[in-house]
């Protein structure tokens, strides 16, 4: 007898955010630009950034905390943490194993990161889902956490204006009313165009070989590139998501996007036919806050009462490697 999936539910949503905003015209002390020429070029006004000590474990246990209250979930509960990154501030030990010891639990369940640029949520929701079906884990906790402003390039004008820091976190339990909150869900990549965002960590070889010539440090992103990938490939991503959910576009209430470009955002709104209040967009506060923006997005606008719960929606993001995801799923009241 074939054993039948656990359904997952979405118990509860957290974010995080420095304190510290950076607006343009701050950024006109850099180097050569003014609010005009970023906000109509991307969407962005302003960005938070970490300052001092803070760093992407400080806003991704923030975010967790957040998450668990919402879900009314002792961390002792968790057994699984997934924590999501492109821009840790340590390769080891992992984001998750911080927060585990953070959170103050005892028990030694496994906790681990993964690199799927800003589509990390989506990537991390998946791995989550496949879990609780299988009846492995009950409770998972999953952070997507991020400070990118630690790693651009600030006399890169290009790149450096388009990123901030912050956190989400979404706890996920196994369903007990035979209810699924992940309609569908699907992740893609193609590492064949993977250096069109590309960041390094360099060290040195041996002394007793021979040396290698170090890469230019900071992120690097071929805009172009990118905005032309994305532009052409998402829009007709979503809309073929939706409908091989059997579902139709004017059945999903609300659109949760990467925030990366107002423009690509706004690409994919009109292939759907989609009106403004159905579009989350948090861009012109935050800027590309990474594998946090997904999140972070869908957790404030719950929270501000601009997304209404008993609800669907689609989540999809796209990121560095390339990778690329989206998510239609049910958000149930007191998720937040």
């Amino acid at each position: 007898m074939v054993k039948s999936l656990i359904p997952l539910r979405i118990a509860g949503v957290g974010y995080s955010l420095p304190e510290t905003v950076i607006t343009n015209d701050d950024l006109t002390k850099l180097y050569d630009t003014s609010d005009e020429w970023i906000y109509t070029r991307t969407g962005i006004k302003e960005r938070r950034v970490v300052s001092g000590e803070q760093n992407a474990i400080d806003l991704g246990f923030e975010a967790s905390k957040n998450a668990l209250a919402k879900a009314k979930i002792d961390p002792s509960e968790i057994d699984l943490i997934i924590a999501a990154s492109s821009a840790p501030p340590d390769l080891y030990p992992a984001i998750a194993c911080h927060i585990q010891a953070r959170l103050g639990i005892k028990t030694q369940i496994p906790a681990f990161d993964i690199t799927a640029a800003c589509t990390g949520l989506i990537y991390g929701l998946s791995i989550a889902k496949a879990y609780i079906a299988s009846g492995m884990y009950k409770n998972i906790l999953i952070v997507a956490t991020d400070n990118n402003s630690r790693l651009v390039n600030w006399e890169d004008r290009s790149t450096s204006i388009l990123f901030g820091d912050g956190a989400g976190a979404m706890v996920v339990t196994a369903s007990d009313d035979g209810v699924d909150d992940v309609i569908a869900i699907d992740i893609k990549s193609d590492g064949h165009i993977g250096d069109l965002i590309e960041l390094s960590f360099d060290g040195k070889n041996c002394p007793l070989v021979e040396q290698y010539e170090p890469k230019p440090t900071g992120i690097r992103m071929n805009g172009k590139g990118v905005y032309a990938f994305v532009a052409k490939i998402l829009p007709h991503y979503v809309e073929n998501l939706i409908t091989s959910a059997g579902m139709k576009a004017e059945e999903i209430d609300y659109l949760i996007p990467h925030q990366a470009n107002i423009r690509i955002i706004q690409a994919v709104q009109e292939r759907l036919g989609y009106s403004d209040d159905k579009v989350v967009t948090n861009i012109k506060y935050y800027g590309n806050t990474s594998a946090a923006s997904i999140p972070l997005a869908l957790a404030e606008s719950v929270e501000k009462g601009k997304v209404k719960l008993g609800s669907t929606a689609v989540l999809c993001g796209f990121g560095a490697g390339m990778t690329w995801g989206g998510a239609i799923v049910r958000l149930r009241e007191g998720i937040c």
